[in-house]
């Protein structure tokens, strides 16, 4: 139906005040031509009435879906009781936080900075180490994302690197380990991911200064194509670490509270990092990102002078929504579902992958999972335009989708509905993307 001439003015009027006001943040993407009024659950609403499932969870942090009923009862209660604080003050939410965070990990994890965004959270874990060890040098992957802010860009390679000058000193990559596009091979074809770690660590060595501080990774690459070290890699990585002295920092922003079907994708691994970084999820939508330490680092970094005193540092308003999301975690065994439904969306992915030739890769753990497009799967030939179409029929048809496209590599769809999404809604989701890749196909 179409819409009456005075929406159609006033949507004119939004996106022309868009195009000339607003910055353009997001490199060579552009906003999606949609002006959102509200969300629901699982579903974001148009203003003209469209609804479109949201699998991407927000920034893939709504993990709750979108205005879960006790997270805003919380943001009501709280921010007519207390929104924000003297950051030399404390309140009971933030370390009622602390303390439930440390409850939900292994030891020696104890310590928690509570601040606002990842890439908050790593500069301030990147900080922590250099001052804790005494030495500056970074590493991380290749495919990295860490966030915006100097030191965290730094230590990020999937995007965003050139044109702004030098970055912070002494940051290094090592190759990520992708099965599916490996590039040390074994006999049978498959990712030598032991040897490949070694030959990375060989040319650290030989750019390094002596000033190796930390080695910053996610345990699962996500805006680097919903990546996952195969098991024993990050036992392998630590070990790296130790023989030269480095910290082991885990940013687990997309992964961490219970997403992976784990509250925390480490766990698989069993390898407990010196320094965890969490986000997104912690706030399931809201501004909340913490770091976790041990006592020790704690008190070295204490002795140091540690500084890291910023405006919202220890607010209190986030902290209650933590505090309720950790509520909602643990009563509704969301770690448990995330298994469930990861089960049923993968079970779908393979069946559109039968369906569809250009399916060339689905991997990924319990409600974060990856789907990588192809025009060959024999040669792994990738296409932007593939994904860009597949992308564009799916919201045409109501569905949001994130796609990853780098080079030397095809569209990846980073798939993470909110943890409460129903059956329903999953089933909805392939259904919807089963059809997209089919018309895309098609225009090819």
């Amino acid at each position: 139906m179409a819409a009456p001439t005075s929406e159609l003015s006033t949507s004119e009027t939004f996106w022309a005040d868009a195009d000339r006001h607003l910055v353009r943040y997001a490199g060579a993407g552009e906003f999606t031509r949609e002006i959102i009024d509200h969300a629901e659950g699982s579903f974001v609403f148009t203003e003209d009435g469209r609804r479109i499932l949201d699998f991407t969870s927000g920034q893939m942090s709504a993990i709750l879906g979108h205005s879960h009923p006790e997270i805003v009862a919380t943001v009501q209660r709280q921010a007519a009781k207390l929104d924000h604080l003297f950051s030399g003050m404390l309140s009971r939410p933030v370390v009622d936080l602390a303390r439930r965070l440390a409850e939900t990990l292994p030891a020696p994890l104890e310590k928690a900075l509570l601040l606002t965004t990842g890439a908050e959270s790593n500069e301030a874990a990147i900080r922590m180490a250099k001052l804790v060890t005494g030495k500056h040098e970074i590493v991380s992957f290749a495919r990295s994302w860490h966030g915006m802010t100097h030191a965290a860009a730094s230590a990020t390679y999937s995007a965003g690197r050139r044109g702004y000058g030098p970055a912070a000193p002494g940051n290094f990559a090592i190759p990520a380990p992708n099965s599916y596009r490996p590039d040390f091979t074994d006999a049978d074809g498959g990712l030598d991911w032991r040897r490949q770690l070694d030959f990375g660590f060989d040319l650290i060595d030989a750019q390094s200064v002596g000033s190796l501080a930390a080695c910053l990774v996610e345990p699962i690459l996500s805006s680097g194509g919903i990546i996952e070290p195969p098991p024993g890699y990050f036992a392998a990585l630590r070990e790296k670490c130790r023989e030269r002295g480095m910290l082991l920092i885990l940013d687990e922003a997309q992964t961490g509270l219970c997403r992976t079907g784990d509250w925390y994708a480490f766990e698989r691994d069993g390898v407990v990092p010196d320094i965890l970084t969490l986000s997104k999820t912690l706030g399931a939508g809201l501004p909340l990102a913490a770091v976790l330490t041990s006592a020790e680092i704690e008190q070295e970094a204490h002795e140091r002078g540690f500084l890291f005193f910023t405006t919202h540092v220890a607010d209190p308003l986030p902290a209650a929504v933590g505090n309720t999301v950790l509520d909602v975690l643990v009563r509704d065994r969301l770690d448990e579902r995330a298994l469930q439904l990861g089960g049923l969306l993968r079970h779908g992915l393979q069946q559109i992958a039968q369906r569809h030739e250009v399916v060339g890769d689905i991997r990924g753990r319990g409600l974060l999972a990856g789907l990588e497009l192809v025009v060959d799967r024999e040669t792994k030939r990738s296409s932007d335009e593939l994904g860009a179409r597949v992308t564009r029929r799916c919201l045409e048809l109501g569905l949001h989708m994130n796609i990853v496209q780098l080079p030397g590599m095809g569209g990846v769809f980073r798939i993470a509905p909110p943890l409460t999404a129903s059956e329903e809604e999953i089933s909805l989701g392939l259904s919807i993307l089963d059809e997209a890749i089919g018309d895309a196909v098609k225009t090819l």
